[in-house]
């Protein structure tokens, strides 16, 4: 899935090079599709958090209720948090961003059904793709006059982390 939601890169380009490159031209689909791969889960949801804050300022009782259940995940991922995160994504508006970064932290490994079902694993690339779902769901309700400058310093963010260089979150 990540390379149909990336696209094609360069066979010898670096991952930190190509994910620059894009960032730089704007690309925001194929940064953002690419940084949500790149990074290890928990840390794609923690960036995609931090990302989200940096967005927009306030958010409604549902969409806060959803950030805070997923970053608690993100200080503390155990399985009782996860768990909740996923309930959360799950009852939760799918067209807010929240909603989607809670399903990714619900979806970051374990079973994605209730615990009264046969356990159902998460796949490897779902985390990712949610987390992507919610930044270009965010993307495309940010002010034109803005988007470039947000989305430059959410992925600069990204890049960092991906270095090892973690920033305090906004």
């Amino acid at each position: 899935m990540a390379r149909h939601d990336v696209g094609r890169a360069e066979p010898d380009m670096p991952s930190l090079d190509f994910l620059q490159d894009a960032t730089d031209a704007c690309n925001w689909n194929g940064a953002v599709s690419f940084c949500a791969y790149l990074l290890p889960r928990r840390v794609a949801v923690a960036w995609g958090c931090r990302s989200l804050r940096r967005m927009f300022d306030h958010f409604d009782a549902n969409d806060a209720r959803s950030l805070n259940y997923v970053e608690a995940w993100v200080r503390q991922p155990d399985e009782q948090s996860r768990n909740k995160a996923l309930a959360v994504g799950n009852a939760n508006d799918p067209e807010q961003p929240a909603t989607w970064l809670a399903l990714a932290a619900g979806w970051s490994g374990g079973s994605v059904v209730p615990a009264e079902f046969a356990p159902v694993e998460a796949k490897p690339d779902q985390a990712a793709r949610a987390v992507r779902a919610a930044l270009l769901i965010a993307l495309c309700r940010l002010p034109r006059e803005s988007r470039d400058r947000i989305m430059t310093a959410c992925l600069e963010d990204g890049i960092q982390l991906a270095r090892g260089e973690p920033r305090p979150p906004r």
